[in-house]
C-alpha cells in the first residue's frame, strides 16, 4: 500500500507563489509517475503537472510557465511550484501515484487547499 502526503496549500494573494510537497511511502514500483491534479468547486478533477520517474514531464497547456513539477527520487517526494497565482487557480490540489505491475496502480493523497485572494 502507498501513502501520499501532501503540504504546503494555504491562502496567497493574486500574482504570489507556494510549493505543493508530497511524500510518497510503502512498497511502490521503481518505475512511477507521480503528479498534481487540482479540482475546483463544480468542476471535475483537472490534470496540472506529471513528472516520470526519469523526470519526463507533462503540464497542462493552461499552466505551462507558471507552474513547474519537480521530484526528488531518493526522498519518494513531488514537488509543484506554483508562480503567479490566480484567484482561478484556486482548488484542492490532489498528489497522484501510478504505476504499471501487470495492471495499473493509482494512488491519491486527501488533498490540499489553495486559495488564491486578496
Amino acid at each position: 500500500q502507498v501513502q501520499l502526503v501532501e503540504s504546503g496549500g494555504g491562502l496567497v494573494q493574486p500574482g504570489g507563489s507556494l510549493r505543493l510537497s508530497c511524500a510518497a511511502s510503502g512498497s511502490t514500483s521503481s518505475f512511477n509517475t507521480m503528479g498534481w491534479y487540482r479540482q475546483a468547486p463544480g468542476k471535475q478533477r483537472e490534470l496540472v503537472a506529471t513528472i516520470n520517474s526519469g523526470g519526463i514531464t507533462n503540464y497542462a497547456d493552461s499552466l505551462k510557465g507558471r507552474f513547474s513539477i519537480s521530484r526528488d527520487n531518493a526522498k519518494n517526494t513531488v514537488y509543484l511550484q506554483m508562480n503567479s497565482l490566480k484567484p482561478e487557480d484556486t482548488a484542492v490540489y490532489y498528489c497522484n501515484l501510478n504505476y504499471y505491475r501487470l495492471v495499473r496502480f493509482d494512488y491519491w493523497g486527501q488533498g490540499t487547499q489553495v486559495t488564491v485572494s486578496s
